[in-house]
């Protein structure tokens, strides 16, 4: 059977990374190795300053006082016997789609298995109840058998974003580019009990690009989304333009 490092960023205890789990289980032998907390929006940023502390839970996972990457970096380097074959992230509890996959910590932790040699998914369950976990499971297992017998290019993974539809009423898979978002809403200014103020992050922006190839139009429609995302953010197109006026200066 083929080894399974399974992570995320909604903490170890989170209920999608259990029906992960569970599924996944039935095809590899699976390692979970995730934070001990929610690290939401961690992105791929490493712990540097502190020491990293592993909790061995009855159920056999290992949780990390550290973020998505570094439970990630953590089990490859370390806490794996058997080197694993992919590295899954997920599920999490709601969506990656467009920008928000730049802040991420579920694509940051499949991005870190990347980083290390791996292929690598993640999984995110979208929408408002999130009841479909298993749906988004089933759908994981199928498209990691397909990655291992089809893999992609070295610099890339692969972002997957399910709609919180039951199994049977996923209407298919299609492949998609990312969207985008209008810019994100004002921050929300409050006080604390002793009268200083404090800020909120506001919502995001609504979906500015969500067209029917998009994965924002993509689940919208009832499908499952399968973004391929590459780790190289070189803009390519601007090598020889930017040469040649910085050449000027």
């Amino acid at each position: 059977m083929i080894n399974i490092l399974v992570s995320n960023d909604d903490g170890v205890t989170a209920p999608g990374i259990k029906a992960l789990a569970e599924e996944l289980n039935q095809i590899a032998n699976i390692k979970v190795v995730a934070p001990d907390r929610n690290c939401s929006a961690a992105s791929n940023s490493l712990t540097l300053t502190n020491p990293l502390r592993i909790n061995r839970l009855d159920n056999g996972y290992i949780a990390v006082n550290g973020t998505p990457s570094d439970c990630v970096h953590l089990a490859i380097r370390e806490l794996c016997e058997d080197e694993p074959d992919i590295v899954v992230s997920g599920i999490n509890a709601g969506a990656n789609m467009g920008d928000d996959t730049l802040y991420s910590g579920t694509v940051a932790a499949a991005t870190e298995g990347r980083f290390l040699g791996l292929p690598a998914i993640a999984v995110s369950l979208v929408g408002k109840e999130l009841k479909h976990y298993r749906t988004a499971a089933v759908y994981a297992a199928k498209i990691v058998q397909g990655l291992l017998a089809h893999p992609v290019d070295k610099d890339q993974i692969l972002n997957v974003n399910v709609p919180d539809l039951p199994l049977e009423e996923i209407k298919g898979m299609k492949v998609t580019r990312l969207g985008s978002r209008h810019k994100a809403e004002g921050m929300i200014k409050t006080q604390d009990p002793a009268g200083r103020d404090i800020y909120w992050l506001g919502p995001p922006g609504k979906e500015q690009d969500a067209s029917a190839d998009t994965d924002f139009g993509t689940v919208e429609q009832g499908y499952v989304s399968i973004t391929p995302l590459t780790v190289d953010l070189t803009a390519y197109n601007q090598l020889a333009g930017l040469e040649n006026w910085i050449n000027k200066l």
